[in-house]
């Protein structure tokens, strides 16, 4: 069954009496030009393994299908389980889950289901622009992240993601400290269905394997020479309290929200801020957006304590 245009995705809504959810934040993809791009990025080879979140109707799911060793869709509407079911029945190498993606463990070997899929695998899917950050933050962060991710995401929320100094945002850098993260293309919002109020990003979020967030160690270690390395969580304090008022100076923003206490038992005063900052090439007039990912990683392992 082909589902390439609006009309198709019409007809098997309508032939199952279901409309596209607003709750769910459901709009249909109608370009097939465009879910061949989607495919052709994900460079699916046949032995891959592929998990589609959101797969609605079926349309990007049956061009990964013929691609893809498995492909794994986990949907939440119960009324698209029942219509993808049916548009993915020729196609053997499909399982469909219903279930929030938000609430799948991702503690395991793999993020859905351990017991049938490899250690290696792909996340493709057109996420609902609502909880797309959440899901890519779950991801980024599980203990077996993906080999990489092709998201289509609303465009605002692509160029934050993918921004570079001096336009940077928290979501950059969160989602950067993980990730490479690039913008392959843009789909205008008439080729969806219902049409969105704007238009999507196609992005490529591609987990670091070997990169400085090994260096950046779980537990904060003083050494004999009293050289300090930074762990995640005093990472991430110190990117939040830059960013806690962007367009402020980030001497005044760290100054101000920075406390180091339940961490390393100190608090810093202005002047050790500034000097901390100019340490590290940083001037503390410096607005928060200005600074790459390397500069916050710089500043996490020379915190002056």
């Amino acid at each position: 069954m082909k589902l390439s245009y609006r009309e198709d995705i019409r007809n098997v809504l309508k032939k199952s009496g279901a409309k596209p959810s607003k709750r769910f934040g459901q709009n249909f993809l109608t370009s097939e030009k465009k879910i061949k791009e989607i495919v052709e990025a994900a460079n699916i080879k046949p032995d891959d393994i592929v998990i589609e979140i959101g797969p609605g109707v079926g349309n990007l799911t049956q061009e990964l299908a013929k691609k893809a060793k498995k492909i794994i869709a986990i949907e939440k509407d119960g009324n698209m389980v029942k219509i993808i079911k049916e548009t993915l029945k020729d196609y053997k190498n499909t399982e469909i889950i219903q279930a929030d993606i938000l609430k799948i463990n991702t503690t395991g070997a793999c993020p859905v289901t351990p017991d049938i899929i490899s250690d290696k695998y792909k996340v493709v899917a057109n996420l609902p622009f609502y909880i797309a950050t959440a899901i890519i933050k779950k991801f980024i962060e599980a203990k077996n992240q993906p080999e990489l991710m092709i998201l289509t995401v609303q465009k605002e929320v692509g160029q934050r993601i993918c921004a570079s100094p001096p336009n940077m945002s928290l979501l950059a850098i969160s989602v950067q400290f993980y990730a490479e993260a690039k913008i392959i293309s843009y789909i205008p919002k008439k080729l969806f269905w219902p049409s969105p109020k704007v238009d999507s990003a196609i992005i490529i979020v591609k987990p670091r394997i070997d990169t400085d967030i090994k260096q950046i160690n779980t537990d904060i270690k003083r050494t004999d020479t009293d050289i300090k390395q930074a762990n995640k969580d005093l990472f991430f304090k110190i990117i939040k309290a830059g960013f806690s008022q962007p367009r402020k100076q980030l001497a005044n923003n760290l100054t101000k929200n920075l406390n180091l206490n339940p961490l390393v038992g100190i608090e810093l005063d202005k002047k050790q801020i500034k000097e901390w900052l100019l340490k590290n090439s940083i001037k503390p007039c410096q607005r928060a957006e200005t600074l790459s990912l390397e500069n916050w990683i710089s500043l996490a392992k020379s915190l002056p304590y």
